[in-house]
């Protein structure tokens, strides 16, 4: 009895997104690796393609519950969980499900208009049927991105012998997409790009911050500047890619599409949601005082390493009057030769 309930235990203090989130990815996927067994073709009622999912819509979000194989669906398994895990303790469930939904259906979205533009400029329908979108690529770039934002300097493992910080994650990832897209695996590699994008807007503008408010009401987004656009990439982009992401952020506010602020890419600015900024701009202080503190303290002048200097001793008599200075020997002499010709 104590075996059975010790799986029972651990599922159920699981959260809720969490586990339901992972059970239906195991149920679809098993239910896809069914029917193809089986000889039918679930694929236009299960993935993504561009060329009937307006006849299937629920496809843009349940595609992202199928794993066409099973490696794809260990890999699943191993990062996706404990990962949502973490997040949703963080962020809790309503949260993390608003991300979820955001990072997958929104990537799809542009996925399929990405391909019917495609359809459209070369008349190739392989972009319409010959591309099936699936799986949790999406997820997991937006996943990373979220790290990035929480855990930015966390040093991580794998297999034992490769280290990364996790800032330095999510463009790897995107590297290896751009990689397989310019070789030729278009499908499903690009949707990393597009879900790094959409994770990173939902995270920078949109996410309700549950422990941050300002005067009473609730503030959104991530404003600091090392979760601005130009913190992505190096810094000689930064010219162009600065007053870009500027002109994108002002246009887009003047038409209410993002909740008003300052320029979030250049410096810094007290708007809702920037008590992480300022948290962060005061111990980026702390830290630079420090630094500068040790570096005095661990290189001493050559003066005085070379004579250090000994204290001089009190000069303060025993009735609180201090005493003439002391005379030079060349002086008392002077004096006593001045006595001498004064008695005669």
């Amino acid at each position: 009895m104590a075996i059975l309930q010790s799986p029972l235990t651990f599922i159920a203090s699981i959260p809720p997104v969490t586990r339901y989130f992972t059970l239906a990815t195991v149920a679809f996927s098993s239910l896809y690796g069914w029917l193809s067994w089986n000889g039918s073709s679930p694929t236009p009622y299960l993935t993504l393609i561009p060329g009937s999912s307006l006849f299937y819509p629920w496809t843009f979000v349940t595609s992202a519950l199928v794993e066409i194989s099973i490696w794809e669906l260990i890999i699943t398994l191993i990062a996706i969980p404990p990962s949502l895990r973490y997040l949703e303790r963080l962020w809790g469930s309503i949260e993390t499900l608003k991300f979820i939904v955001v990072c997958i259906g929104f990537s799809n979205i542009i996925a399929f208009g990405f391909n019917w533009i495609e359809y459209i400029a070369t008349s190739q329908e392989l972009f319409l049927y010959g591309m099936q979108y699936h799986g949790q690529m999406s997820l997991q770039i937006g996943i990373l991105v979220a790290f990035t934002q929480l855990i930015p300097e966390h040093q991580v493992q794998v297999m034992g012998f490769i280290k990364a910080r996790v800032k330095t994650l999510p463009m790897a990832y995107l590297t290896l997409s751009t990689i397989m897209c310019i070789i030729g695996f278009q499908c499903p590699w690009i949707i990393i790009q597009f879900g790094w994008f959409v994770g990173w807007i939902y995270l920078r503008f949109y996410k309700k911050n549950t422990h941050d408010t300002v005067g009473g009401m609730d503030t959104y987004g991530d404003r600091s500047d090392t979760f601005s656009l130009t913190s992505w990439f190096p810094p000689f982009i930064h010219p162009v890619l600065g007053p870009l992401g500027n002109f994108v952020y002002t246009s887009a506010n003047r038409l209410h599409l993002i909740p008003a602020g300052g320029d979030l890419e250049n410096g810094y600015t007290q708007v809702p949601g920037s008590a992480r900024a300022e948290a962060e701009r005061r111990r980026a202080m702390a830290l630079k005082a420090l630094d500068q503190r040790v570096a005095n303290s661990s290189s001493p002048s050559p003066s005085q390493s070379s004579s250090p200097q000994v204290p001089a001793p009190s000069t303060s008599s025993s009735n609180g009057t201090t005493p003439p200075p002391k005379k030079s020997a060349i002086e008392s002499e002077e004096d006593i030769g001045q006595a001498s010709t004064d008695g005669r």
